[in-house]
């Protein structure tokens, strides 16, 4: 693993840190029953689009069973699942390493939908969920969606740095 991964990973645990235990202090006490930043996701995206679905697929399932474990212990895996199905579906759609900014903030605004949809879906067959979809909509899907592709249009740029000065890994051809 080089460094520039090693730092990647470092980098998502820090905004894991820093999604659990420094946010909740500046955001409004209103806001935190209902908004999830979920900036280790946003990342993760970004991981799908320049880099590989796998490598998404893995640090969503990773991060995703920390969220269910940290803060959802009543049921662990629906956010393992759902970060991890997210995060491999839109990085095989959009595999693009030179993907522009308003591809990337679909992307997010996509996986943003996908993740929270996936979820009330999941709580709702195990009976964890007793409000309406057109609840969580309004309440915390789109509100999620909005504040996640604002964190995504700010690290954008070093994000995108970052990843343009990795080498992509060659495919290995066969010579038959």
């Amino acid at each position: 693993m080089t460094w520039r991964k090693q730092f990647l990973v470092l980098l998502l645990f820090i905004l894991f840190l820093i999604e659990t235990s420094v946010l909740p202090w500046f955001m409004p006490q209103s806001w935190i029953p209902h908004l999830m930043p979920n900036l280790v996701f946003v990342c993760i995206l970004f991981v799908a689009v320049y880099r590989h679905r796998y490598a998404a697929m893995a640090l969503g399932v990773v991060f995703g069973m920390l969220h269910d474990v940290v803060f959802y212990g009543a049921m662990l895996g629906p956010y393992s699942f759902t970060m991890g199905f997210t995060a491999y579906l839109l990085g095989l759609v959009f595999q693009l390493p030179k993907a522009p900014l308003p591809v990337m903030l679909s992307v997010v605004m996509l996986g943003s939908f996908i993740l929270d949809s996936m979820l009330f879906g999941i709580y709702t067959v195990f009976n964890f969920n007793e409000q309406s979809y057109d609840w969580a909509l309004v309440q915390y899907i789109v509100p999620d969606l909005l504040l996640r592709t604002v964190f995504a249009l700010i690290v954008y740029v070093p994000i995108r740095r970052q990843f343009d000065k990795m080498p992509l890994r060659a495919k290995k051809e066969d010579n038959k």
